[in-house]
């Protein structure tokens, strides 16, 4: 199988924020992408008539139970898959003992199982094709330092590194890398709700002091997939100006 040809990823929660920054930076660079989220925007629109060849996009979400469908899907049309970036995610924020279980559940599946699962699907084509690929979770420095609020969504990120490091040992001999990127705070619709009172202590508290930019966690995620990250496996890359150091 030519490995130029399996040029072929899949990014969930791809129509917005940094999902929508690295499916336009795989696209640049002549991948065939294919992404899906809960709802179509001007984005999706715009990408399906520019790249019709190239981008493929779907209407469903983490929790859903067509997550497997969706991989042979992207098998049919683009014919396997060598990349799959797990970057979909929900976040309630609240006090722990104030969440309802409903959010819990739904946080859980979406950025646990959710996850779990895509990748299940995902390494089982790879292993068929017998020509490697890339797992790249999408993880947050909540798996590594605590906030007030993020309880369930930091659990479910911490899940996700810990399934990042032990994935890596069993796939390693099929020539499938795992690994994960660990952004701290940066502007997006899960970081919306950050009080500017709270913003300012971040950046205080932040050596380089700033927030990160999209661009930022792209340039590792590229970093990761390219020839110069071809020996790395079972690591959790910390992107956050040195917040956590």
């Amino acid at each position: 199988m030519n490995i130029i040809k399996m040029r072929v990823a899949i990014v969930s929660g791809g129509s917005r924020g940094l999902g929508r920054t690295i499916v336009e930076n795989l696209i640049s660079e002549g991948w065939k992408v294919a992404t899906f989220s809960r709802n179509k925007n001007e984005f999706i629109d715009r990408y399906q008539k520019v790249y019709p060849e190239q981008f493929y996009w779907c209407g469903l979400d983490l929790a859903s139970g067509q997550l497997s469908s969706f991989v042979e899907s992207v098998v049919v049309r683009f014919g396997g898959v060598r990349l799959l970036i797990n970057n979909g995610a929900v976040l309630h924020q609240g006090l722990f003992l104030s969440t309802p279980v409903e959010k819990i559940d739904e946080m859980v599946c979406a950025n646990l199982l959710g996850p779990i699962k895509l990748t299940l699907a995902c390494i089982r084509t790879m292993a068929q094709q017998k020509v490697g690929g890339s797992i790249i979770n999408i993880s947050s420095v909540g798996a590594i330092r605590g906030y007030r609020g993020t309880a369930v969504y930091s659990a479910t990120k911490a899940g996700l590194d810990g399934f990042t490091r032990s994935l890596a040992r069993e796939v390693g001999p099929l020539n499938i890398r795992v690994n994960s990127v660990v952004p701290g705070m940066f502007d997006s619709d899960l970081s919306a709700c950050v009080t500017d009172i709270n913003r300012d202590k971040i950046i205080k508290h932040t050596p380089l002091g700033r927030y990160a930019e999209l661009t930022d966690i792209q340039h590792v995620v590229s970093f990761l997939n390219s020839p110069l990250g071809e020996f790395i496996t079972g690591q959790s890359i910390v992107i956050d100006g040195g917040l956590t150091c």
